[in-house]
């Protein structure tokens, strides 16, 4: 069998993350990624993401039928690639607010107060044009502003100041309130994920072996210390391999837990009704699960100047070729190029954040309404519902057992309602007026009624894919993973992923998935 320092398990945001600092520490690492490796040009273009979605390169889990969505089930698409969700996702480099990671301490996550996460997010960032004291500019991940706006994003970032909001140019800097334009992890035009950033850097390293369309179907342990990894591949053969220190998860907030139920620690109960051994009864595996979720509201556009139709014929001809020659134009933008953040109750916290796309956009389950147009997103940051993963079968190919708990709270719908109306205010501020003939959705009759209002919530809200929280870090008994990210009731085994986080962020969840990584390869490497 094979043996190296460190085995990880999921190339995506985290796994490159840790993976290259490992290897710059001269340990000799094994990198196991499901799927394949990120070598499709609509990775790279920043503006073509979404045509990578539901592809080879992606997983769409699809949760059981939700009581308080309308009885639909919520789909959560992610990476499967090298780089994962950062090579798939929107590109939007958010951190989160300083109280979310106080409030993490508070929680019993002793060193990852803001004071403490603050340095780190700093080491990890290589911003194009911002530095102290708030921002990085060595480090491996590319941060910068999008080379191209669309003329209905700038539309949107007027109409919001028209609408009482302050313009904002650094969301990640002393206040996250506010309009404007994101930053995002792109460079030189293109996409900047972790495996383009972090692990294109150790790539030719004799320590590192990487192998893609692996499957890792469980954690093997000498008594209680883990001590390598089980696969299957693609065409079916198995392999394993040993770790002479750790093996470190980073599979994401809903196949981590899976993994480790395989592997016989979670809810004993569960775990011996499916046949597995219990190695630690560990109750909370799997618990806590919460994502961000978001609701459209539809403008239709006056003239044809949306991102409809651009992907084909001499439009898409002409922009393909202005990308492959100059990294300029269209296809350099992150699509979700402007939003903001706002305290719907007039606190200082926001509670809701915009994600406006220059297009009408469907969902996985939903066709796009035709036509051109804008899509204003308000999105809930902190929600109060819960979810959970659970095995189904166990069988590793076997989908989960997942229940997203999607609008469970009646207080998420009451936030997510004040953030429609005030998306729709904005939409009719003379900056998008001037642009949008008719808001085609929610219906004019939703606004003298409470009750309808909440129906389209819940009808129409869908994830931000932003899953957490199924491997809650914490000091006490029931904590999955210690504030050193090592699995509790084991050794050997630690954590590295958005599984950990015992509360959300207040904002998309990559950069700080790469901060915890940041922080668990320091941890590893001081053990």
């Amino acid at each position: 069998m094979e043996t190296y320092d460190y085995i990880v398990v999921g190339g995506g945001s985290s796994g490159c993350v840790i993976t290259h600092r490992l290897i710059k520490a001269g340990k000799s690492v094994l990198l196991l990624e499901d799927g394949p490796p990120d070598d499709s040009i609509y990775i790279h273009m920043p503006a073509t993401f979404i045509r990578v979605l539901g592809t080879e390169r992606t997983t769409v889990f699809k949760s059981e039928p939700q009581a308080a969505a309308a009885g639909r089930p919520t789909f959560v698409p992610q990476g499967r690639t090298l780089g994962g969700g950062s090579s798939v996702n929107a590109m939007v480099y958010i951190r989160g607010t300083s109280r979310d990671y106080d409030d993490w301490a508070a929680l019993g996550c002793a060193g990852w107060g803001w004071n403490e996460v603050l340095p780190v997010f700093k080491r990890a960032e290589n911003h194009m044009r911002l530095s102290e004291p708030f921002h990085g500019t060595r480090g491996p991940l590319k941060v910068s502003d999008t080379r191209y706006r669309h003329p209905l994003s700038l539309a949107f970032v007027r109409a919001a100041q028209e609408a009482g909001l302050a313009y904002n140019d650094d969301f990640n800097g002393q206040s996250q309130g506010g309009c404007g334009f994101y930053h995002t992890t792109t460079f030189d035009g293109q996409r900047g994920s972790t495996a383009a950033t972090y692990l294109a850097e150790v790539k030719g390293a004799s320590n590192l072996t990487v192998r893609t369309g692996q499957r890792v179907t469980r954690v093997l342990f000498d008594g209680q210390r883990a001590s390598g990894v089980q696969w299957r591949a693609q065409s079916g053969e198995t392999g394993a391999a040993s770790a002479r220190a750790e093996v470190i998860l980073a599979a994401g907030a809903l196949s981590t837990p899976k993994l480790l139920m395989l592997s016989g620690i979670g809810p004993g109960e569960h775990l011996r009704a499916h046949g597995i051994s219990v190695l630690h009864d560990s109750p909370e595996v799997g618990q806590n699960y919460q994502d961000h979720l978001e609701v459209s509201i539809y403008g239709r556009a006056k003239e044809p100047i949306s991102l409809l139709g651009n992907d084909r014929g001499l439009k898409a001809l002409r922009h393909g070729v202005q990308w492959k020659l100059f990294r300029s134009g269209l296809l350099t933008s992150n699509v979700v190029e402007s939003g903001g953040f706002v305290d719907t109750t007039g606190g200082d916290r926001p509670d809701i954040q915009f994600h406006v796309l220059p297009t009408l956009v469907g969902d996985v389950d939903r066709e796009p309404l035709p036509g051109h147009g804008i899509s204003i997103n308000p999105c809930i940051l902190r929600p109060n519902s819960r979810g959970s993963v659970r095995l189904r079968e166990p069988d590793p190919a076997a989908p989960i057992l997942f229940d997203s708990g999607a609008l469970a709270d009646p207080s998420d719908v009451e936030v997510l309602a004040r953030g429609v109306k005030l998306a729709r205010r904005i939409l009719r501020e003379p900056s998008l007026a001037h642009v949008v003939s008719e808001e085609i959705a929610p219906s004019r009759e939703i606004e003298v009624s409470r009750e309808a209002l909440a129906e389209y919530v819940r009808s129409h809200a869908k994830t931000v894919y932003h899953p957490a929280g199924t491997c809650r870090m914490g000091n006490d008994s029931n904590a999955v993973v210690s504030p050193t990210l090592r699995v509790n009731g084991v050794d050997g085994l630690r954590i590295c992923d958005a599984s950990v986080m015992p509360r959300i962020v207040s904002g998309n969840t990559n950069a700080p998935t790469i901060m915890i990584a940041e922080r668990c390869a320091d941890f590893a490497l001081s053990a």
